[in-house]
């Protein structure tokens, strides 16, 4: 785990040949086909052929959740502990993490439902506050969480509870209650000097540019992927998409890809830093790979896990 351009995948790959190990991709993006670029999914030469899971397995178009991909990645989980191999899964999307080391479940409800679409024209008609008064009724808690603007999660919590009679705060505290589905060792990288790690994620992004990122964009626009699609989220090709229109520069695009990539590390951290369980393994201005196996293979051997 760690936040983007940690050397996650160089470590992957170096603990997967040390101990037999074949790589499931944790990363939300990484699933969709002809994003290879902007999603930084490893090249054959990277792989140094390690088999790697989860990557480009989806259509761009298509919407996938962290259910979704909990599910798909289990297989690959259980197939590589039944050849007798370790499963070693790098990545940064620490919702994916969750799901798929805890079994978490989902509460229902899905995108374009009968349900989910009434609540969507009733918050175009009523407003966030109006169903927000709505959900206080049937989900006080969950409701003293949420702003009135925040009508993605208002609606998600209303569906919930139409769906399954359950809140969506009882759903979680059951599921957070589970015990995991897997017992792991989790190892974390980062820098001990915050500057080095922008420093190198603004390096990746000029690399991502010169490998042609705004080509992938304007690829993905050829095939006429809609607007709404979760691909065009991802950071890179959100911002590079005005670019491919004729509405922007490439410099303007490249300074907003650093920027919101510092700002996504940032977030990805303060994720990781709630978990008390996790292994850190700090590089200083650069990864030292060799250094860092060491300390990886200590704490494995430490945890009896190798």
């Amino acid at each position: 785990m760690g936040p983007t351009a940690t050397g996650k995948t160089a470590m992957g790959v170096a603990l997967a040949k040390r101990y037999g190990g074949e790589v499931v991709s944790v990363d939300s993006m990484q699933i969709y086909r002809g994003m290879s670029v902007g999603t930084a999914a490893p090249s054959p030469e990277e792989t140094e052929g390690i088999p790697h899971h989860m990557i480009a397995v989806a259509d761009p178009g298509e919407q996938w959740s962290a259910s979704r991909y909990a599910a798909a990645a289990d297989e690959c989980v259980q197939d590589i502990l039944r050849r007798g191999r370790l499963p070693i899964l790098v990545g940064g999307t620490g919702l994916y993490f969750t799901a798929l080391l805890r079994g978490t479940s989902f509460a229902a409800g899905q995108s374009g439902s009968a349900v989910r679409q009434a609540l969507e024209q009733r918050m175009a008609q009523e407003g966030g506050e109006a169903l927000l008064t709505l959900l206080r009724q049937v989900d006080p808690e969950t409701a003293a969480r949420l702003h009135p603007n925040d009508e993605k999660r208002i609606i998600r919590a209303l569906e919930v509870w139409q769906e399954t009679g359950e809140t969506i705060s009882e759903h979680d505290r059951r599921t957070r209650e589970a015990p995991p589905r897997y017992r792991a060792v989790s190892l974390a990288l980062t820098f001990s000097n915050r500057s080095d790690l922008y420093r190198r994620i603004d390096d990746r992004v000029d690399r991502m540019v010169e490998k042609g990122l705004l080509q992938e964009v304007r690829e993905l626009l050829a095939l006429g992927l809609p607007p709404t699609a979760t691909a065009w989220q991802a950071i890179g090709y959100k911002q590079f998409l005005p670019v491919a229109r004729g509405k922007g520069t490439v410099e303007e695009a490249v300074a907003e890809i650093k920027l919101r990539s510092r700002q996504y590390a940032k977030r990805q951290l303060t994720w990781l830093r709630r978990d008390p369980t996790l292994h850190w393994i700090f590089w200083e201005k650069e990864p030292n790979f060799p250094t860092g196996l060491q300390k990886a293979t200590e704490i494995l051997t430490a945890e009896g896990v190798c």
